[in-house]
């Protein structure tokens, strides 16, 4: 079943968008993050544009970030004040980071940078992820504590200035790194089309001492907030925003989110997050390999738009 896409401007089959939808919608169910960090791979994998996947997804991030910030603000799992500063510094990297994207667009590097941007960022995190998984596992293994409780020590970051009171966290901490941690996630999420919540929960939980409880709805929050914004700025900007692929992939998302959420209670944690690790690792190695294989073609013809 054939569907032909206006913005990514070319046809695809239906069924395969509902599925990688679902299979992506699965993983964040199971493991809890946005899953866009696997959902734009898999659409430039299949042929569409790198600049339209990223823009695309975008709006499917913030759709489905939605309902889960919602219940994690009726349970009051959510900071409101360390959400605003994180928002501040956000707002303003997602503001930057769609600039950059347009500035790498305007000259021709902007399939480059994606890729690129992908392999550093993918196996980095996906390394660090399944080293701390194994350790996890050999830990549980040996019967020996997580150290998970380290989480409240001090570290040189609350010695810095500009300190306020969190009063729903219970923290008194500078506002420096949380806008600076808010700045990155937003700019990275305008870049490569990432909710960025594999990056933020651990800098929250390891650098800031967030307390868990508050860490995901938290960041559900910032990542609603700066992929709405992110949307509305690609689709005025650059207009690559593909309606019709980000409903097809909300459709599939939400069914299968119902089930990983189901999958995620039957696995242990530290299984949980070696699955994750090797799964963004998978990813950033493919990218890898794909910049490393020669193309068919060397030279490439696109339309940019008016100057």
């Amino acid at each position: 079943m054939q569907l032909y896409l206006p913005i990514a401007d070319l046809p695809v089959n239906v069924l395969l968008i509902l599925a990688m939808g679902a299979a992506v919608g699965f993983v964040s169910g199971m493991f809890g993050v946005g899953g866009g960090f696997l959902m734009t791979p898999l659409l430039i994998f299949i042929g569409i544009a790198p600049a339209v996947a990223v823009a695309s997804v975008t709006s499917h991030m913030a759709a489905s970030s939605f309902s889960g910030a919602l219940s994690y603000w009726r349970r009051r799992a959510i900071d409101p004040m360390l959400a605003f500063i994180l928002l501040c510094g956000g707002i303003a990297g997602t503001a930057l980071g769609v600039w950059f994207f347009a500035l790498m667009r305007s000259v021709g590097q902007l399939d480059l940078m994606i890729a690129l941007s992908y392999v550093v960022l993918l196996t980095a995190v996906g390394g660090l992820m399944v080293y701390e998984g194994i350790r996890a596992i050999l830990r549980s293994r040996r019967g020996q504590v997580p150290l998970a409780g380290r989480t409240g020590n001090r570290n040189w970051i609350h010695a810095l200035p500009l300190k306020i009171r969190f009063k729903r966290s219970k923290m008194y901490l500078s506002v420096i790194p949380v806008v600076t941690i808010g700045l990155l996630i937003g700019f990275i999420g305008a870049v490569m089309g990432v909710g960025g919540g594999f990056i933020l929960v651990p800098m929250l939980i390891y650098l800031l001492r967030v307390p868990t409880s508050m860490v995901v709805g938290t960041s559900m929050v910032l990542t609603l907030v700066t992929m709405l914004i992110a949307t509305v700025l690609h689709a005025a900007t650059n207009h690559l925003v593909d309606a019709v692929l980000a409903l097809i992939l909300m459709i599939g998302g939400v069914t299968g989110a119902q089930f990983g959420a189901r999958a995620g209670q039957r696995i242990r944690g530290e299984q949980l997050r070696l699955l994750l690790g090797l799964l963004v690792l998978a990813v950033g190695i493919r990218f890898a390999v794909d910049l490393g294989i020669k193309p068919e073609e060397l030279f490439t013809l696109r339309e940019t738009g008016p100057n």
